[in-house]
């Protein structure tokens, strides 16, 4: 049985959870989120909480069980809490700001870098080297911090680029003057 499966979700008070036929919609004080869900995973509610169950100990089941259920908890915490991540800009001279919906990078190219948010996504500058990806999805969110990141992503040598907050960048040494 997957350890992660069995455990029920619970629903916290100001959230409300409709399952109809293999879809599931969550409602709470952030918004609303909409899944379908493999129909053969069964999904039950049961007072304040959601319990996934499988019908049978295939390989499929059991690797749609775990992650039926991740994914409605996740669905959950989303329209409760948020997700936010933040991205950290280094080098001299780079740039960040928001004009509008939209971000604009200044990154080391002849160009500014133009990034529109899409529906759901939030985004923020609070300094000028720090931006805020934040939204009820959790896979957008990740998706939106990916792409601003792979604009420029940090270097092994000067570490210059954009990377996400707290990631550590492996530094290589550089070219070493040899003595004859």
């Amino acid at each position: 049985m997957s350890r992660i499966g069995k455990k029920p979700i619970p629903i916290p008070e100001n959230t409300e959870v409709a399952i109809s036929a293999n879809t599931i919609t969550v409602k709470g004080p952030k918004g609303e989120l909409t899944w379908e869900y493999p129909s053969e995973i069964i999904v039950v509610q049961e007072d304040k909480e959601i319990v996934v169950t499988r019908p049978s100990d295939s390989k499929t089941h059991r690797s749609l069980h775990g992650l039926t259920r991740m994914l409605i908890a996740n669905m959950i915490e989303g329209v409760t809490k948020a997700y936010e991540k933040t991205l950290e800009i280094t080098g001299v001279g780079y740039s960040a700001e928001i004009r509008g919906k939209s971000l604009i990078i200044n990154i080391g190219f002849s160009h500014a870098v133009l990034i529109t948010p899409t529906e759901g996504i939030t985004l923020t500058v609070p300094k000028n080297l720090t931006i805020t990806v934040s939204g009820i999805n959790k896979q957008q969110v990740g998706q939106m911090a990916a792409k601003i990141r792979s604009v420029k992503p940090p270097e092994p040598y000067k570490g210059k680029g954009i990377r996400y907050q707290g990631e550590k960048i492996r530094r290589k040494a550089g070219k070493k003057v040899g003595v004859k």
